[in-house]
């Protein structure tokens, strides 16, 4: 199949079997690795902005379609999507490369495969950043109990994205008003409809902001790609990240208590809404090497494409302290 992921041609696209799947990768520079890992909906051209700049400093940066998404293999079952396949497939781009640690950056779901696997395989793991969500230490119950004795009767994206079919179907209606309300509708620049939450029998695009023109960071033809792509794929394979919640939880009983140990560091822009859910104090104590928190002014949930500048220097800092034992 042609890709036609509209990146820089110095940027290597490859494909890369793991145990069951193959994930579509841009492969970038030589040197320290780099593995960055996109979240929902999202396509490793998320980091389109990031990949340049870390080659340029001497790192071997991959950034794959994760699975379910883009290019990459697409499992029918819902248990392919758990945390272990997840956090799986980035340890297989490392053994593809001969490599044995990395530094992992994740957005969004990213970022919860990053922290997880800095708690399940720290010897492959020489620092993790996670943006917009904030490392969670595994809870007493289940998570979506906890969510539906949170939320009561009002509407929440998660529990709703659980039963099989009907988000698919109410997100793949429109993809176009879909990735619209999503990257613009949550950008930074764009404020929350306090009905969002209400239980009125509404599905999900609907609650979503649809501005009347792009933020300055999203061009059209950007949007037009990630419009593009999930016209072809659907929804199904990131929803299904979703639908382990539990399962993931039971999964890592062995990890209850554990603290991330390698050197941490979290970004996420001050508009972001996921920070209401889940603050960053929610990581104190939990964090033994944790070199800070970077809160981008202004930005929304989409930060490393709303403010790539900002968001650059954090990792570049960040990388380079890693390499160099600081």
């Amino acid at each position: 199949m042609p890709d036609p992921t509209p990146v820089d041609p110095s940027i290597r696209q490859r494909r890369v079997a793991t145990r069951d799947v193959e994930l579509h990768v841009l492969d970038a520079g030589e040197g320290f690795p780099v593995v960055l890992a996109h979240g929902f909906p999202e396509l490793a051209y998320s980091w389109r902005h990031q990949i340049p700049a870390l080659a340029a400093a001497g790192c071997r940066v991959l950034a794959p379609d994760q699975r379910g998404y883009g290019r990459s293999s697409r499992p029918e079952r819902v248990e392919d999507y758990d945390i272990l396949h997840l956090t799986g497939d980035l340890l297989a781009l490392l053994d593809d490369i001969g490599e044995e640690r990395a530094v992992f950056v994740g957005h969004d779901w990213g970022a919860i495969v990053v922290w997880q696997l800095a708690l399940m395989a720290p010897e492959r793991v020489a620092g993790v950043v996670g943006m917009s969500v904030p490392f969670v230490p595994r809870g007493e119950r289940p998570p979506t109990e906890v969510m539906r004795h949170v939320v009561g009767d009002s509407f929440f994206y998660i529990l709703y994205f659980q039963e099989p079919g009907v988000a698919d179907a109410d997100l793949g209606r429109d993809p176009a008003a879909t990735m619209t309300g999503m990257l613009a509708g949550l950008s930074g620049t764009v404020g929350a409809d306090p009905s969002a939450l209400a239980g009125d029998g509404r599905g999900f695009v609907e609650r979503l902001p649809q501005p009347d023109e792009l933020p300055a960071w999203l061009r059209r033809e950007e949007l037009d790609h990630y419009i593009a792509e999930f016209t072809r794929t659907g929804f199904t394979g990131g929803i299904n990240w979703y639908r382990n919640l539990d399962r993931n939880w039971r999964l890592t009983e062995h990890l209850a208590g554990a603290e991330v140990q390698v050197p941490s560091l979290f970004v996420a822009g001050t508009g972001d809404p996921v920070l209401l859910m889940t603050p960053p104090a929610v990581m104190e104590g939990w964090l033994t090497d944790h070199r800070g928190n970077v809160l981008v002014e202004g930005a929304g949930h989409w930060v490393q494409q709303e403010r790539p500048d900002e968001v650059n220097a954090a990792l570049l800092g960040f990388v380079e302290d890693v390499r160099a034992g600081r």
